[in-house]
């Protein structure tokens, strides 16, 4: 399939009285037409700072320092404001993690979607809030007559989730990102607002970018994976291959903190240490300070130099001295870890 979207080594830092934090770091990744591709990964990883680089959203003290991003075959990153204000919201659309401050509070929810409408496609006022409520009508949202009237505070958070996605769908993009879109929904509800994007994805052919740190949401949505830690891409493949076959320590360390059913109290693992500071990155491997293969192992590569995003398999890369040809002594599978065990 041909690719919508292409991220080349981006980098977006960000610039503080503390130092220079490198949020985003020389990603690399590609969403294909009509696909799903799940970015999973600790808060702090650079997951959403990702989704607001490619949407153009970043804003002082952050900027995008180096990079492309290609999309339907136009570099993003240098069109005028004015360019990708055309594009925004017609052709891409984002989901923010929490709805409500998505809209306006003090303008019903339907006039907000109309106006994307008229903005974009010059439709009349009338009409425009006409197709909004066809549009909620779409997304499930029961009597949708009375939604349109509505205020944000008047929506329950299942209810204003699916009037953000309404306002999302109303040009019919090509591609939709979606940044953590269930974070801030009960359990009921996440399944809902899931299965309306995966619907969506198969009805109307949109690709769709879904950023979280939820691995059960990637295992159940996405066709492809990518892994980020510390601004870098660590692994990246298809969704079937990183859940049987995962090769970073880092993504086996976060499959084995899933939950599973059965499962002994006390035995779910934990990844060991804290998530390194984008602001003061170490020599070599950004995940060698908490990586017990490495111990294991005792590869003294790890804390020296970084290795590459190299090509293992069919479409799965890795960065990992472990899966290097010139350092490869044992895949780290996840009988290799401590509690990890029958968890991949």
């Amino acid at each position: 399939m041909e690719n919508l979207l292409e991220v080349s080594n981006l980098r977006t830092y960000f610039y503080t009285a503390e130092g220079v934090i490198r949020a985003v770091d020389d990603v690399s990744l590609t969403v294909r037409r009509g696909e799903i591709v799940g970015i999973v990964g600790e808060s702090g990883s650079g997951k959403s700072v990702t989704a607001f680089s490619i949407m153009r959203l970043i804003e002082e003290p952050g900027r995008i320092v180096g990079g492309t991003v290609w999309f339907a075959g136009r570099n993003l990153l240098v069109l005028s404001e004015q360019e990708i204000s055309r594009l925004r919201g017609n052709r891409m659309a984002m989901i923010f993690q929490h709805p409500q401050s998505t809209f306006n509070p003090v303008v019903p929810v339907g006039r907000q979607v109309a106006e994307v409408l008229e903005i974009h496609q010059s439709i009349g006022r009338r009409q425009s809030l006409k197709q909004a409520i066809e549009l909620f009508q779409q997304v499930s949202i029961p009597d949708p007559e009375r939604v349109a009237f509505e205020y944000p505070h008047e929506l329950s958070g299942g209810m204003a989730q699916r009037a953000v996605i309404a306002m999302a769908l109303a040009c019919c993009p090509d591609l939709l990102i979606a940044d953590e879109p269930t974070s801030a929904l009960d359990a009921t509800i996440q399944m809902q607002t899931l299965d309306l994007l995966e619907n969506l994805r198969r009805r109307l052919g949109i690709a769709i970018l879904l950023i979280t740190h939820d691995i059960g949401i990637i295992a159940s949505m996405a066709d492809r994976v990518v892994v980020l830690y510390a601004g870098r891409v660590q692994e990246e493949a298809n969704t079937r291959d990183l859940l049987t076959q995962p090769l970073h320590p880092y993504t086996i360390g976060l499959l084995g903190a899933i939950p599973r059913p059965g499962q002994p109290k006390g035995t779910l693992a934990v990844i060991p240490g804290i998530p390194a500071s984008a602001t003061h990155l170490s020599t070599g491997c950004r995940f060698a300070s908490r990586c017990t293969a490495r111990e294991r192992y005792g590869l003294s590569i790890c804390t020296q130099a970084e290795p590459d995003l190299i090509l293992v398999g069919e479409n799965h890369r890795v960065r990992c001295w472990l899966s290097h040809p010139e350092y490869r002594l044992h895949s780290p599978a996840s009988s290799d870890l401590p509690g990890v065990q029958g968890n991949t």
